[in-house]
């Protein structure tokens, strides 16, 4: 139930996405058995069953505090059972980092009012709501957004439960020339694009899939092919990024593959992949009506290009 001000909305919950990994089992190799686990305690190796199982928390000398249902049960939860709004916040001022898991809200038929009322105002508001749930014993901060005209609860973790980043090897000083700043941002100008989810697949689960199908089928299995080499991180840095960027023309215009084969390949040495991948731009550069911005902002980097030194 959403709780707003004096206005309660009666919904249900369903989870907004599913995992389509590929689940296995662990067996036995030679037979396929399957393994299955007991449980057992550590001091006695006594088989335990599910009803005399209880939450034990550790202290720091090892003693254990044994937690029962009645402990759970009787925790001030003051949101179980609702949805509280807590307020109405701009949705960008909002982290991803502390976004956990989606669920759909539907509507019970006899809330069905309140449920439209509250959707378009907060559709028209540009903001979400940030509320307070309970799920599974446990009390957590979410927000509440309009996507579809179904209100989606995104459940978030808690500000101290984001670790914060500590990578001294950040705190060295870096010298970035303005020329591969340049290309960098000619590399972001070439690959940008609207947000289309439908065109990205999990090529690890439908390669994994095809394995399984043939061991299925009895036939032979065939190795995907290889992925192209990257370039050596202390290999020469312009050389690089202004092969990614002939790459990614071609992918997005439809150019011979040859050129976006020769590409990466280029990119191991300064002289032979710097030549080879200026060459391969004046054969495939796209018009500048179409990548104005992008093709003057490589091509004046290359043309003011450094004698190679090591990156």
């Amino acid at each position: 139930m959403i709780s707003f001000g004096l206005v309660s909305i009666p919904i249900r919950l369903y989870p907004a996405a599913q995992e389509r990994d590929v689940s296995f089992h662990q067996v036995r190799r030679s037979d396929g058995a399957r393994v299955r686990y007991r449980r057992v305690a550590a001091t006695d190796g006594e088989e335990v069953a599910y009803a005399d199982i209880a939450k034990g928390y550790e202290l720091p000398d090892g003693e254990m505090v044994v937690l029962t249902d009645d402990d759970f049960t009787n925790l001030p939860l003051t949101t179980s059972r609702s949805i509280n709004v807590l307020g109405f916040v701009p949705l960008e001022q909002v982290d991803p980092i502390y976004f956990a898991k989606s669920y759909y809200l539907e509507p019970d038929r006899t809330g069905l009012k309140p449920y439209v009322l509250l959707r378009d105002a907060l559709a028209g508001s540009g903001r979400v709501a940030l509320v307070k749930i309970a799920l599974r014993q446990r009390e957590q901060l979410a927000t509440l957004r309009v996507r579809d005209d179904v209100f989606v609860l995104e459940t978030m973790l808690w500000p101290d439960e984001v670790r914060e980043p500590e990578f001294d090897v950040l705190d060295e000083q870096v010298d970035v020339r303005p020329q591969e700043l340049a290309m960098a941002s000619s590399l972001i100008d070439t690959l940008a694009a609207d947000f289309d989810p439908t065109k990205f697949r999990d090529g690890y689960r439908e390669a994994l899939q095809a394995v399984i199908d043939a061991k299925i089928a009895g036939r032979d299995v065939v190795a995907p092919p290889s992925e192209q080499p990257g370039v050596d991180a202390a290999g020469d840095l312009m050389a690089a990024l202004r092969a990614s960027i002939e790459v990614a023309r071609t992918g997005r215009d439809g150019q011979s593959s040859g050129s976006a084969q020769a590409a990466p390949a280029e990119a191991g040495s300064a002289r032979a992949g710097a030549g080879s991948a200026r060459a391969g731009a004046r054969k495939g550069q796209p018009s500048r009506s179409r990548k104005e911005k992008a093709d003057t902002a490589a091509d004046e980097v290359v043309s003011s290009r450094p004698t190679r030194r090591s990156a």
